[in-house]
Formats: structure tokens, sequence, C-alpha cells
């Protein structure tokens, strides 16, 4: 499908808000993708189609978590977090999206995880750093997306993500601290 086609389908299922937040995902990705290295146009895919269940119904995406199996400790944690897999799993099913980066690069862009490819790496970061984003800390966010390298940038973005959910006493979903700590490891291996 076409980046046209993408966005009209995403226009459908979201408040203008995060359909703006959406199409500021899928440029930034894209431009960290080019930064990087990496395929551009799987990153506009992944960015376009990130949220494409943020609104869908809870006890909908519970279903789906459920008969496909997914990682069972998803219904322990708050529904914010079901969007990223069962949007992978709408991605396959109703897009036709066969790339298993391009689906991780959905399922995992809320948390991340332990082997995260680049371009998870790259929607993680997009998703948080976007230009309609505002919260403390984005400036710096923005600014060290400038002068990092992929791997640095992640570990910047994923400290400050769990720092936040610690700050306002929210768990955090064991993907993330794996993401971290996978990092960190790469680093002084």
């Amino acid at each position: 499908m076409e980046r046209s086609e993408l966005l009209a389908a995403m226009k459908d299922r979201m408040p203008e808000k995060r359909y703006i937040h959406t199409i500021g995902v899928a440029d930034t990705a894209m431009k960290l993708a080019e930064k990087f290295g990496e395929d551009v146009s799987k990153a506009e895919i992944a960015g376009i189609l990130h949220d494409s269940c943020k609104f869908a119904d809870r006890d909908w995406m519970r279903s789906i978590i459920e008969q496909q199996q997914m990682d069972p400790r998803l219904v322990q944690f708050h529904h914010e977090l079901w969007h990223g897999p069962v949007g992978a799993y709408v991605a396959e099913m109703e897009f036709g999206i066969t790339d298993a980066d391009i689906l991780n690069a959905i399922r995992y862009h809320t948390t991340g995880r332990r082997n995260a490819s680049a371009l998870e790496c790259i929607v993680y970061i997009a998703d948080l750093i976007e230009p309609n984003r505002n919260f403390p800390g984005i400036e710096e966010l923005r600014k060290a997306a400038e002068v990092n390298n992929l791997h640095d940038l992640s570990v910047i973005c994923v400290r400050h993500s769990i720092e936040f959910l610690l700050s306002k006493k929210q768990a955090v979903f064991p993907d993330s601290f794996d993401f971290y700590n996978d990092l960190l490891q790469k680093k002084r291996g």
C-alpha cells in the first residue's frame, strides 16, 4: 500500500491529534532511518501503522492477545501497552505486512525489547521525539538525536521512558528493562 492509502486508513481509526502524531512519527522515523543508514520505506510503514490499534476496543484487544497467544504478561499491565502487539497483528492480517522487522517495530514501539533491531529502535525513538510531542525533557532528547549514534540514542530514550514511569510510580513492562540492560551490555561487550 502507498503512504496515502495507509494514512487514509489511519485517519479513520483515530482522533485528529493522534493522526498528526502518526504523521510525525512516520516522518521522524524516515529521517532517523536515513541518518542511520536503515531502510527508509520500512521506517515509514512502521511509523504510519504503529498506533493503528491505539483506540481499539480493549475487550477486543484482550481477545486478540489471548487468541494469538501473545505474551500473557501484557494483560497484567496497563492496556496502553496492548496496541503495539495487537497493531502488529492488524498490520499483518489487515494490511498484508509480512516483513518481520516492520511487524516487530510496531509490536515493540512502546516497550522495546532485548535484541531490538535498528528499525525497532528507530520507531521507538521516533514515537518519543516526533515534533508534536511536548513534555519535560523533550528538547534534550531531540538534541541527543542530532549528535548521538543509534545505540547511544536508544539508551538515552529508554532510560528517559523508564525514569518517567518510575517517577509516576507506574509499573514498567519487563521488556523495557530488558531493552535497556541489553543495550548497556552490548556497549560494554
